[in-house]
């Protein structure tokens, strides 16, 4: 059996991407995972430190997904359209759940500064690879505001045809542009 801080985070990155963090207690993470209170708090101080904790894991899981996902691409502009294809991809695979960073970003207030800082962090790690694949500062960021854009109205609508559309403008921006 794992250990209870392995259980812990295991069974947060369930409740958290599926509920939300509003939504989710820690006495139903606790139940959940089979541990007691005082076991919890050994392992996190707070919720907020098993949010951020979450935030990391699932970004780790999340990149690492997207980076296969795109692996065989043979150029840039394939790559890009691999991403996309990835989003549906993740749609199909978690309900139209959308990003657990956005997810939470919307859900809690300004004062949980270091949440930010790692929502930010993690945002700006994505944003500066597009930057690195595509040397161009604009069109980097008109894609990246494409890909956040497609998955929040793809989680609204329940529905791939918006990222279908971005897949064709951002074939033509980088048709255009390389």
């Amino acid at each position: 059996m794992p250990k209870p801080r392995e259980r812990i985070v295991s069974t947060a990155m369930v409740l958290f991407h599926r509920q939300g963090y509003n939504s989710t207690g820690i006495n139903q993470i606790i139940d959940e995972a089979g541990v007691s209170k005082a076991s919890f708090y050994q392992h996190f101080r707070s919720k907020d430190e098993l949010c951020i904790e979450f935030l990391n894991k699932r970004y780790g899981y999340w990149t690492s997904e997207l980076e296969k996902f795109t692996a065989e691409a043979k150029t840039v502009e394939e790559k890009f359209l691999k991403s996309f294809d990835f989003l549906i991809y993740m749609n199909e695979k978690e309900d139209f759940r959308g990003c657990s960073f956005l997810n939470i970003l919307s859900e809690i207030p300004a004062d949980k500064e270091e949440i930010h800082r790692v929502i930010r962090n993690h945002k700006n790690t994505l944003r500066a690879c597009f930057n690195e694949d595509l040397q161009n500062d604009l069109i980097a960021a008109h894609i990246y505001l494409l890909f956040e854009s497609a998955i929040l109205t793809s989680q609204l609508y329940r529905s791939n045809e918006l990222i279908e559309k971005s897949k064709i403008i951002v074939h033509d921006l980088l048709s255009a542009s390389l």
